[in-house]
């Protein structure tokens, strides 16, 4: 009888070890898969919309280079603002077309938002830095603008294209 009762309190140890060791691998493959997820969700063709009226201004592309989120303009719909140029950008992106500029550089992965970058408004030539979050699965990106700190910006939403 003890050599039983010894047996099978210790199969009952080893069962539960090894569902315990299955479930932290499980764990931990969901979680890696997730932060993978995350930072894949954000790259890109994504639709821009205007703040006051909510329809479609054009299509901006986010791409990765270098480790880090950069979006530039692909396509603006409004016909006279497709052959504009950035008069009111400061930097190097001053007097380029606005089809084709670089509006977002040098976003990193933290957490659940992409941090540490820069957005441009080609509309005013001022450069803010940024956040970016996906949102809805994928299907939404809020970008958020400021200067300092978060408190002072404005925050856009992007859907992707093709949704």
């Amino acid at each position: 009888m003890i050599f039983v009762r010894s047996r099978t309190a210790r199969d009952a140890a080893a069962a539960l070890l090894v569902t315990a060791i299955v479930f932290l691998a499980m764990l931990t493959s969901a979680l890696a898969t997730a932060a993978g997820a995350a930072g894949s969700h954000a790259i890109g063709l994504w639709r821009t919309m205007d703040d006051e009226s909510g329809k479609t201004t054009g299509l901006v592309r986010v791409y990765e280079q270098g480790g880090k989120l950069f979006a530039r303009i692909e396509q603006v719909l409004k016909v006279a603002d497709a052959k504009r140029l950035c008069h009111k950008c400061s930097d190097e992106r001053r007097n380029q077309p606005i089809t084709g500029l670089v509006i977002m550089r040098n976003m990193t992965l933290a957490d659940d938002e992409y941090i540490g970058g820069d957005i441009l408004d080609p509309k005013n030539g001022q450069v803010y830095r940024c956040r970016l979050r996906v949102k809805e699965g994928g299907k939404k990106l809020e970008m958020r603008g400021f200067v300092g700190v978060t408190l002072f910006g404005r925050t856009q939403i992007w859907e992707r294209a093709g949704t």
